[in-house]
């Protein structure tokens, strides 16, 4: 009867996603620990890209307006600071202070202008590489989280298998909260991971964007110096 009346009240009772942290084992508190930490900087990551790449946007699409619309390369240099967000206009600086080494009324010779052309190519290598930094975390923790969450997991119900073996008690109500406490590491992995892979798959489609519209900018940049060349 006594038997009885303990296994009523541990299966009456309804454990929150709180109690279960609290309650695991000090290997699945440390897995637990890990990815919220990851959790939280992958966060962090993805408002600060949101920001950056949205201002890229917006002050590329003001730079892009002044460019086309006729406004002397000099004074657009001179108002680079208006565009420091923008990448396109990183580009361009990079390629109008290589003209301006060795300034020809004729245009620049051959070898000034491979220059620039190597310039540009510099200028878009390393603008990609500032888009990226920090995106690789978020794919990284994509790829992980889930298995560091199921390796918390499989140490939680191995524990709760060796409690079973020590006290000779099989049932149900004994093993359920064990079980639980070790898939809340699993849970906690995938909280941690779906948000960052949606993040990363979306930063990388920006970042194509950026890429294509950097690498179109600097074929006008040459086109137009050939031209007045």
């Amino acid at each position: 009867m006594t038997l009885f009346v303990m296994t009523t009240a541990v299966v009456g009772t309804r454990y929150h996603a709180w109690d279960l942290i609290i309650h695991a084992g000090p290997m699945v508190k440390l897995v637990l620990l890990i990815l919220i930490m990851a959790s939280v900087l992958c966060w962090t990551i993805i408002i600060a890209k949101y920001y950056a790449f949205r201002d890229a946007k917006r002050y590329t699409a003001l730079f892009l307006d002044d460019f086309y619309e006729g406004s002397s390369w000099d004074d657009l240099f001179k108002k680079m600071n208006l565009f420091k967000s923008s990448p396109l206009a990183h580009v361009f600086q990079a390629g109008y202070t290589e003209l301006q080494k060795n300034p020809k009324k004729e245009g620049p010779d051959q070898p000034q202008f491979d220059n620039i052309i190597r310039a540009l190519r510099r200028a878009i290598t390393s603008e990609t590489t500032r888009l990226e930094k920090t995106t690789y975390f978020l794919a990284t923790t994509g790829a992980t989280a889930p298995f560091v969450g199921l390796f918390g997991t499989v140490w939680g119900i191995m524990n709760s298998f060796q409690g079973i073996g020590a006290t000779g008690v099989a049932n149900l109500a004994v093993v359920a909260p064990g079980i639980s406490e070790a898939l809340i590491a699993t849970a906690i992995g995938l909280a941690a991971a779906i948000p960052a892979v949606v993040a990363y798959n979306y930063f990388q489609s920006g970042l194509k964007v950026f890429v294509s519209e950097m690498e179109n900018f600097s074929h006008d940049f040459t086109n137009i110096l050939k031209r007045n060349g």
